[in-house]
Order: C-alpha cells, then sequence, then structure tokens
C-alpha cells in the first residue's frame, strides 16, 4: 500500500499532466471548499457512455499500464 505523501505526489502529478500549475492548485482549492463527494460525482461521470465504450475504454487504459 502506497503511502499518503506517494499519493499525493502522484495526484498532483497526474493533475499537473491535465492542468497548468496554477489550474491545478486552483482545482484542489475548489474541491476543498465544496462539500465535496467523489461518490455521487462519479455516478454521472460515464452517464453518456455505454458499457461496451467504457469496458474498451478501461480495457486500453490497462495496457497502456503493462
Amino acid at each position: 500500500m502506497r503511502s499518503d505523501a506517494v499519493i499525493k505526489k502522484e495526484g498532483f502529478q497526474a493533475l499537473s499532466k491535465k492542468l497548468d500549475l496554477v489550474e491545478a492548485e486552483r482545482f484542489i482549492v475548489l474541491i476543498k471548499r465544496e462539500n465535496f463527494d467523489y461518490t455521487e460525482w462519479r455516478k454521472d461521470l460515464w452517464e453518456d457512455m455505454g458499457i461496451e465504450e467504457l469496458s474498451a475504454k478501461a480495457m486500453k487504459h490497462y495496457k497502456g499500464k503493462n
């Protein structure tokens, strides 16, 4: 199991791949400011995607990590 420090570091690196430094910091502030419920947010994340498409994307992602 990875430590909290490692997870935070890798999480910020992941944000930095899509957002510039200021936007990544802003994202963190926005999440901390709101009463953010990841479980509720996740329910609608892929609602417009069929199970086959979602499965194909997951497999593509998985194969890219190996």
